[in-house]
């Protein structure tokens, strides 16, 4: 999916830059087609200018054809052309009487009498000799045509077109590579998505399957044993029940995280007392750090309060408290302390002895189905799903959650709270 997604992507680049580029360059041909068609025009009537009386020599400016001063050289010259241009002046009976061109014109008597004849109107095209004409008509009433070759306008315009071409092949693979590059980084956060969602579909099916294993195999004795009471059977109910029930805490979790996702939690809208909250969630806890011989301090700082949902916060410490407990070790210790934050709100730390996670681990933690110790989770009855929901809470309260953790100073969770 991710290779398609970057073909689609380079693909979607390079239609879009290919269509930008010829649209340019057309503009650009277009443009210079008319600048060429326009200096032709020009040189034709300049060479409707050429007559003995005339001007000894002819430049072209912004403005069109301009008088030169004689340089003292006393001869007719023009400064901007190297356009084929010829004249013919007709008689009386429009007929070409006289041909007048550059010393870098030869044309015939046909090609003359050709043009002439399909030289219509005042200014046009005659596609089939490939000339450009212009009609002028004196005030003494003598009519001339000027007739330039467009073949030079074909050729700069050919040259043109083929430099726009190269260039265009030249950007067209500066941009196939950019987009390569492009498209590795903007698909990386979608790739790294596609993974965690692959991974997260796999390991709940996983987890799935182990309960509805149990379930499965327990009512397949029970079937087999039609004759028997429910108090004979008992032990494999109560199995069905206990996988039934961690069969739901698991959906019920799955379920929480995608309404985190999809953003259908309701902001917080309660003023929470979390010194109170955080003293009631510690007090399950004393037993069961008493039975694993674990040693339980608190320094909870009193009258902190923070907007939030208080069912969640509640559930928030109870993860953290037994995720410390549990993994503080033998004859361990855990230290849970609340106090105001820097900038308000609140800041809750909760820290427990015991092996140090590596450090390769440490960015992972907070990832769904994702244990540091794989083996002791799946003992103790986890699913990897308590700190990614801890994260999850954190961030729909509008906080953060880190961790660190040591071979001395042991595991440290940080939670700090907006007031």
């Amino acid at each position: 999916m991710i290779r398609k997604l970057r073909r689609k992507f380079v693909l979607t680049n390079m239609l879009l830059v290919s269509l930008v580029l010829l649209v340019v360059f057309g503009a650009l041909v277009v443009s210079n087609y008319q600048r060429l068609a326009d200096q032709s025009r020009t040189a034709m009537r300049a060479a409707l200018l050429w007559s003995d009386e005339g001007p000894d020599r002819f430049e072209f400016g912004a403005s069109g054809l301009l008088d030169a001063p004689d340089e003292g050289d006393g001869k007719m010259a023009s400064r901007i052309s190297m356009v084929p241009v010829f004249t013919v002046t007709l008689d009386e009976n429009g007929k070409p009487a006289e041909v007048m061109g550059g010393g870098n014109v030869s044309v015939s008597d046909e090609t003359v009498e050709q043009a002439v004849a399909q030289a219509q109107g005042e200014e046009g095209v005659i596609p089939e000799l490939d000339l450009r004409y212009l009609r002028e008509t004196t005030p003494d009433g003598e009519t001339r045509i000027a007739f330039a070759d467009r073949g030079w306008e074909r050729s700069t315009l050919w040259s043109m077109v083929g430099s726009f071409l190269l260039v265009g092949a030249l950007a067209l693979g500066a941009f196939f590579v950019i987009s390569l590059l492009l498209s590795s980084l903007a698909l990386r956060p979608a790739e790294r998505a596609w993974e965690q969602q692959r991974r997260f579909v796999a390991d709940a099916s996983h987890e799935l399957k182990t309960p509805l294993t149990v379930i499965l195999t327990n009512t397949g004795i029970l079937l087999s044993h039609p004759e028997d009471t429910v108090a004979e059977q008992r032990k494999w109910v109560e199995y069905i029940r206990d996988e039934a029930q961690r069969m739901r805490e698991l959906v019920e979790d799955l379920l929480f995280l995608a309404r985190h996702d999809a953003g259908r939690e309701p902001p917080p809208d309660q003023t929470v007392d979390l010194s109170e909250l955080l003293w009631s969630a510690l007090l399950p806890f004393e037993p069961v750090a008493f039975e694993q011989g674990v040693e339980l301090e608190s320094g909870i700082q009193g009258g902190l309060t923070v907007r939030g949902r208080e069912d969640q916060l509640r559930r928030l410490a109870a993860i953290l408290l037994d995720n410390a407990v549990k993994y503080a070790g033998a004859q361990g210790k855990v230290r849970v302390a609340l106090t105001r934050g820097e900038k308000g709100g609140a800041c809750l730390t909760v820290r427990n002895t015991g092996p140090a996670i590596p450090p390769e681990h440490l960015e992972h933690l907070f990832e769904r189905f994702y244990r540091a110790d794989d083996s002791r989770a799946r003992s103790s009855g986890g699913y990897g799903l308590g700190l990614a929901i801890a994260k999850s809470i954190v961030e729909s309260h509008r906080g953060t959650i880190t961790v660190q953790s040591g071979a001395e100073e042991g595991t440290l969770f940080t939670v700090r709270l907006p007031g």
